[in-house]
């Protein structure tokens, strides 16, 4: 039975706040999940005022915790109106100072980024915000890194400096909250949670925040059953041309047609999904990295230590050693809809 964890997560709401924004947070820390089997996060909503205003006024949301309740958590989430030009509360960005000062996980929501900005934390630092306003943001924040063109970035913490991640846009916000959970808790808990929201699984940080998708004439021209053929042979020698036979195209069409629908390679996208499954193989128990590798469709236990460690910044050991406990005995559990073999 899954019980509240040590870990607390604030979100800091301020006046004209994007609902949407509050209800990932909430949707993802917040709510009791107690069919995972592990500790949930203890989540608060943290505001200066017993009631704040949301964007456009629409309604008004209050909460018992006022900003101090966030001096003790582990991670604190700031976000921002979708008018990012209006300044944040004092109040809202000495909480955000004081939790930089002790090394909290620092998280932003789209806008959310010029709040974590205005409070001088990200000076030096990587971050991305939506591209709507990425040029203003740049303008006004020389000294920050901005990568525009991105889902979300992590900045992992060096010395004293705690880690501060940033999401572009208010669905980048559901990519980068996956990426947390796994992080915290695994591959395998981060993908029930998602098939929970029936969400596809996490996009990489690194795919393009703008993705054209034009409407298809037929509905067979989506990349889906590829995709699912795919993911059901990943321990097959798979290579971008395999795919494009089976798709009966060119590499170049399949390579135009991934960038449109992903925003990302056939490639990339293949090694993903590879790492993936590796993932969840080392959760449930396999210690055997050959076995891994070869079930992953990785090759090589050199190729998966690469890999793992180029997708997750662990080894295969430290992976094993943070998230093995949370392995399970039962019969395979299903990968994006399809069973690891």
């Amino acid at each position: 039975m899954s019980q509240e964890s040590s870990h607390r997560v604030a979100l800091l709401v301020d006046d004209g706040a994007n609902p949407f924004d509050a209800g990932v947070a909430v949707e993802l820390f917040g709510l009791r999940r107690p069919e995972l089997g592990v500790p949930w996060y203890d989540f608060v909503v943290c505001t200066d005022t017993p009631s704040v205003r949301m964007h456009l006024g629409v309604f008004t949301l209050s909460s018992p915790h006022r900003l101090a309740a966030a001096d003790t958590a582990d991670t604190v989430i700031v976000q921002n109106g979708p008018d990012a030009t209006r300044p944040p509360s004092p109040a809202i960005l000495a909480a955000v100072r004081r939790a930089a000062e002790r090394g909290a996980r620092l998280v932003s929501f789209c806008a959310g980024a010029f709040t974590l900005a205005e409070a001088g934390v990200l000076d030096g630092r990587r971050a991305t915000t939506h591209w709507r306003w990425a040029a203003e943001f740049a303008r006004r924040y020389p000294r920050v890194r901005l990568e525009p063109d991105v889902l979300f970035v992590d900045d992992s913490g060096t010395g004293d400096r705690g880690p501060v991640l940033s999401a572009a846009g208010s669905a980048a916000a559901l990519d980068l909250g996956l990426y947390l959970i796994q992080r915290d808790h695994g591959a395998e808990i981060a993908n029930a949670v998602s098939r929970r929201l029936v969400f596809a699984g996490r996009r990489e940080g690194t795919q393009r925040q703008f993705v054209e998708r034009p409407l298809p004439a037929v509905v067979d021209t989506s990349l889906a059953p590829l995709l699912a053929w795919a993911r059901d042979h990943l321990d097959r020698p798979l290579t971008v041309a395999d795919l494009a036979r089976r798709a009966a195209t060119s590499p170049a069409t399949l390579h135009r047609r991934f960038r449109a629908e992903l925003g990302t390679t056939p490639l990339a996208w293949l090694t993903a999904e590879r790492v993936t499954v590796a993932c969840r193989l080392i959760e449930r128990g396999e210690r055997g990295l050959d076995r891994v590798a070869a079930a992953s469709g990785l090759g090589s236990e050199a190729n998966l230590r690469a890999q793992l460690r180029r997708h997750t910044g662990l080894t295969p050991s430290a992976y094993r050693e943070r998230f093995g406990a949370l392995s399970t005995k039962d019969s395979p559990v299903p990968v994006d809809g399809h069973r690891v073999r």
